[in-house]
């Protein structure tokens, strides 16, 4: 029998190569970087890229690489907690609601709908003001505020499992309704949640930069892609080069997500499947 090799989607190449190179900077940063990120020396000042400054430097003359690799540390630790807290918060409140309906489900959506009448950042805004503005208040603000999205996709989906016959069939043996709904329907949710956190990892990381830009993000002098681009204002005709990098990386990391997520959700589709 002869096996079809199967190719990889161009899309899905550079999505793995973006992303591949976002996660290597942000891991090795943790152990080297070609200067430190938060040494101040005002005698190099906004130098512009090249010689030991591979990327220049900016208003204090601190390397502008070792600070992209920091920046590039931060937004992926605080997207991927911020995205595994959703993810858990949400399937679970989405698939007891989903699955027991009754008046817990009629309750819990009334509220969860009116959280989604709130912009994500907006709602973030709101929680900031209250957990204060630092790493870990990021984490839980942007959290709870792409939470309800989970949940409404995770109860849509156990709405269309809960009537199944493998389900019918677990009710029949004896199991409970908690083992039934954590061992057989919350499984089946896997391919939605899959392709939702891809997305939801690149909403994070431009909600951070956008919170980070506003002065409400990780406080400096710690390295972060929107308070780099947010400080490099004033400078913008003098060393362009520091609002264009943090801008750039950005970008480029939105784009590979994107593209990465198109191909896990044409991998995850049956219709998908054969369609080059």
């Amino acid at each position: 029998m002869k096996f079809r090799k199967q190719r990889i989607p161009l899309n899905a190449l550079v999505g793995i190569l973006i992303v591949g190179a976002v996660a290597l900077a942000a891991v090795l940063s943790q152990f080297w970087t070609p200067h430190d990120p938060l040494r101040i020396n005002f005698g190099s000042r906004l130098r512009p890229p090249g010689g030991s400054y591979l990327l220049g430097t900016d208003e204090f003359g601190r390397d502008e690489f070792s600070r992209l690799m920091a920046g590039a540390s931060t937004s992926v630790w605080i997207s991927l907690l911020t995205v595994s807290f959703s993810i858990v918060a949400g399937s679970i409140v989405g698939v007891l609601t989903g699955f027991l309906r009754g008046w817990t489900d009629r309750i819990v959506m009334a509220f969860n709908n009116a959280l989604l009448a709130f912009p994500g950042l907006l709602l973030a805004l709101g929680l900031l003001a209250v957990v204060g503005a630092n790493q870990y208040g990021i984490i839980l603000a942007l959290g709870l505020a792409y939470t309800p999205s989970v949940t409404r996709i995770v109860r849509g989906t156990v709405l269309s499992l809960r009537e199944k016959e493998y389900i019918e069939s677990s009710r029949v043996l004896g199991n409970s309704e908690l083992y039934t709904m954590f061992r057989h329907v919350l499984p089946n949710c896997t391919a939605p949640l899959t392709v939702l956190a891809t997305s939801m990892f690149g909403w994070v990381i431009l909600a951070e930069s956008a919170l980070s830009f506003l002065g409400l993000g990780v406080p400096p002098p710690a390295p972060t892609w929107g308070n780099m681009l947010s400080s490099a204002r004033p400078f913008m005709a003098q060393a362009g080069h520091l609002s264009i990098l943090p801008g750039l990386c950005i970008a480029l990391t939105l784009l590979g997500i994107n593209l990465l997520g198109d191909a896990v959700r044409d991998w995850l589709d049956p219709r998908m499947k054969g369609v080059q």
